[in-house]
């Protein structure tokens, strides 16, 4: 790509809209500026245009995104053919386990979660397509961080806020490189509620008919029903066995 072929206002604009989040609902110039660390006239140029084209409301101080931007997401839904082929898959799962399955796709240091079978609410917060977790500490970002190369998957550790969520929470970067090599090796991740206390799961590569993984399905159970020393027995045969199906219909 030749330099002049980045559009950089594009871009900044593209960085604001990644400033609203669950903690950032509304926004002001100053406070998308912090976020962001661009300057403010650039930021109140960027606000003020995803307004006039109805994208966010503006009340004079704060700035809150429309429903509009969901057009923006379900675009990627609409093209993409990986949720559609998913999902029955994944209901079926999740009927078969009693537990909740999700499928997810890796974007930098987070996973996105594509589809989505809920038996039960397992986490504090409420995940649907489109939710984001970090991907260190999540059983599916572990396998898709496992299917990167590793210089790969340690430029994403580099780039990776690693907290600790709770006691559990591996953040050790030498750490977590084992982990993925670990579940390189075995073929499966296991989480003993190190995203949130409360919470294991567990977690398989979904691959194409070429043997590359282009997604991640898991199961989560209440660590109170089911503890991590369990899961593989009880949920890893039905992951395998719906991880087997999709190769066959991933193209």
């Amino acid at each position: 790509m030749r330099e002049s072929d980045f559009v950089s206002g594009f871009a900044r604009g593209l960085k604001v809209i990644e400033a609203f989040g669950e903690m950032h609902r509304r926004l002001s110039i100053t406070d998308a500026a912090k976020l962001t660390g661009l300057d403010r006239a650039t930021v109140r140029r960027s606000l003020l245009t995803l307004a006039e084209l109805g994208y966010a409301d503006y009340d004079g101080k704060f700035f809150t995104l429309t429903p509009k931007i969901l057009r923006l997401g379900h675009a990627y839904l609409e093209a993409t053919p990986l949720p559609v082929l998913i999902q029955p898959h994944l209901d079926a799962l999740s009927e078969k386990a009693g537990q909740s399955a999700s499928a997810s796709v890796l974007d930098g240091t987070d996973i996105v979660y594509v589809a989505r079978a809920s038996q039960r609410r397992v986490m504090s917060i409420n995940l649907t397509p489109g939710s984001r977790l970090p991907a260190y500490c999540a059983s599916m970002g572990r396998v898709l961080l496992a299917a990167l190369p590793e210089a790969e998957a340690g430029a994403v550790l580099s780039r990776s806020e690693l907290k600790a969520n709770t006691p559990n929470t591996k953040t050790d970067p030498g750490e977590l490189m084992a982990e993925f090599r670990k579940v390189r090796a075995e073929g499966y991740a296991l989480i003993d509620q190190e995203l949130e206390l409360g919470l294991c799961s567990i977690a398989v590569p979904v691959e194409n008919d070429r043997g590359q993984t282009v997604a991640a399905i898991n199961i989560g159970a209440p660590a109170a029903h089911v503890p991590a020393a369990e899961m593989v027995a009880r949920y890893l045969p039905l992951l395998r066995e719906t991880q087997a199906t999709l190769r066959t219909v991933l193209r």
